[in-house]
């Protein structure tokens, strides 16, 4: 199971409807669910970036899941692939 980190941006269009934000946010992830992609956590930031979003689940759904958050025009994203501990010496060896 994959899981990604999205840092979000608003858009001058999400900026401009904050206050329609955490609606759009429970559409998301509702959306994410019936995709099959768990939405583990959901937060709103302050400083650079104006939200995290971490996601867990098949990697092609969770970023099509992405896509399709991007395509509303509210949000940017920037995605990072993540790894817990066991995952990470996995890799290393």
């Amino acid at each position: 199971m994959a899981r990604y980190v999205t840092l979000i941006r608003f858009t001058d269009q999400g900026a401009r409807n904050i206050k329609k934000s955490i609606d759009r946010a429970l559409a998301f992830s509702k959306a994410a669910k019936k995709s099959g992609v768990a939405v583990e956590t959901q937060l709103w930031t302050a400083g650079s970036y104006d939200g995290v979003l971490v996601l867990s689940g098949n990697e092609k759904k969770i970023l099509s899941s992405l896509s399709r958050l991007a395509a509303l025009g509210n949000v940017r994203t920037e995605t990072l692939q993540a790894f817990d501990a066991a995952e990470f010496k996995a890799i290393i060896g």
